[in-house]
């Protein structure tokens, strides 16, 4: 069993930025696979935001790319997500992920955006 601890988010107004941290309880799992930041806006479907491989390749859903960078520290078992240029339309609860829907998830922060 692996734990995946969230911590950031928060409230910031349209143009902020906010940086989202996830740690796992396990180094040698984590070194070994694809981390995920997915969201979740109130009355819609969990969406996936951001990914990034052992290898450090990334890949962002279009609607947050030149926007949010995600990155990894595996001497620290973190996964990051710097979100940056926030829209209202980034509010959401953010949760970070490992080996997909029905793997391992985080206990969700929100981020809230005001325009």
């Amino acid at each position: 069993q692996v734990q995946l601890v969230q911590s950031g988010g928060g409230s910031v107004q349209a143009g902020g930025s906010l940086r989202l941290s996830c740690v796992a309880s396990s180094s040698i799992f984590f070194g070994r696979n694809t981390m995920w930041w997915y969201r979740q806006a109130p009355g819609k479907q969990r969406e996936l935001v951001a990914a990034i491989n052992s290898g450090g390749n990334t890949n962002y859903d279009d609607s947050v790319k030149g926007r949010f960078t995600i990155s990894r520290d595996n001497a620290m078992s973190t996964v990051y997500l710097q979100m940056s240029s926030l829209k209202s339309e980034d509010t959401a609860v953010y949760y970070c992920n490992a080996l997909g829907t029905s793997g391992y998830w985080s206990q969700g922060t929100q981020v809230t955006v005001s325009s």
